[in-house]
């Protein structure tokens, strides 16, 4: 598949895919079950946790609108309490690589928890066509994603093994967004990180996408209820660097201490994600480093 660039998916200027090309990014899908195929580079090698001293589970529980949402939960074994971090995901949703990652912060000492915001309308995390991709994600609308998360705070609150004192957030490409809009919402949630999320609209935004995607990061910088840690790549065709720097001056503005964002420059948009093209080898390892670092000081110290 080709490199993704954009937290949405990809723009008709980016590069498309021959027919053999993605026969041949199927073919490597299939050695990789449960991963997103429309993202999963040929020659990935993604890491994967094992779940050796961790509880596993698959739950559900009513949000707002009356859906049972269903989530993933890793955590380590033991009554605990353990700290918690919700995990929203990128476009694709819950597949096998938000999973790892749930198993990667359990295993840090984590009760991880990663809703399935997408299943109202379909589970985009089987499919090919970024044009349907895109269809299902519009529908979770920000109200929609909000209560999604105040649903899973309130399922969290109620769990033995769970420290409701001490919750976190991490989303990537389309989640990092929302980490922004859910630290400017919920009191409860004392840390975030977020991955190489859109900041602000595009300079080229009809007003329609501007209000569809309201509220925007740059927007809500004052009203963040803890420290927000940011990663972005240099090279993100979706993000541009001058809206990264908006950001940061309007963290700056609004006085958000323990706030800030890191830029690798020479990374592209997803340099986490190991199972897809744009993964970056030595800014990848760094920034999950900077994650764990920031989670012990927010929500472990």
């Amino acid at each position: 598949m080709p490199t993704l660039h954009r937290p949405e998916g990809p723009a008709p200027e980016d590069a498309v895919l021959s027919r053999r090309g993605l026969a041949g990014a199927l073919v490597g899908a299939a050695a990789f079950a449960g991963y997103a195929p429309a993202a999963l580079a040929q020659a990935a090698q993604p890491i994967v946790t094992d779940s050796a001293g961790l509880v596993i589970s698959e739950v559900a529980y009513p949000a707002p609108d009356g859906f049972d949402l269903p989530a993933y939960v890793a955590r380590p074994e033991g009554d605990g309490p353990f700290p918690v971090v919700i995990v929203v995901s990128e476009i694709f949703g819950l597949h096998a690589w938000i999973m790892d990652i749930c198993r990667r912060l359990a295993k840090a000492g984590y009760a991880a928890v990663a809703p399935a915001f997408f299943v109202r309308v379909a589970d985009p995390a089987p499919l090919t066509d970024f044009a349907e991709i895109q269809r299902i994600v519009a529908a979770a609308g920000y109200e929609q994603v909000m209560g999604d998360i105040a649903a899973t705070l309130a399922w969290t609150d109620q769990q033995l093994w769970a420290d409701s004192d001490r919750v976190g957030i991490t989303g990537y490409c389309w989640g990092g967004k929302v980490v922004w809009q859910a630290m400017a919402r919920f009191a409860a949630l004392k840390s975030g990180v977020a991955w190489y999320g859109r900041l602000a609209p595009a300079a080229d935004a009809t007003p329609e996408q501007r209000a569809a995607g309201a509220p925007w990061p740059v927007d809500v910088a004052g009203d963040l209820k803890g420290p927000v840690l940011g990663l972005y790549g240099g090279q993100d065709r979706g993000i541009p660097l001058d809206t990264v720097e908006a950001m940061r001056a309007a963290l700056g503005r609004a006085g958000a201490a323990g706030s800030e964002i890191v830029v690798y420059p020479a990374s592209q948009h997803g340099f986490l994600a190991d199972y897809r093209a744009g993964w970056d080898p030595v800014a990848g390892p760094d920034a999950w480093a900077r994650l764990l670092a920031h989670f012990t000081t927010h929500l472990k110290d």
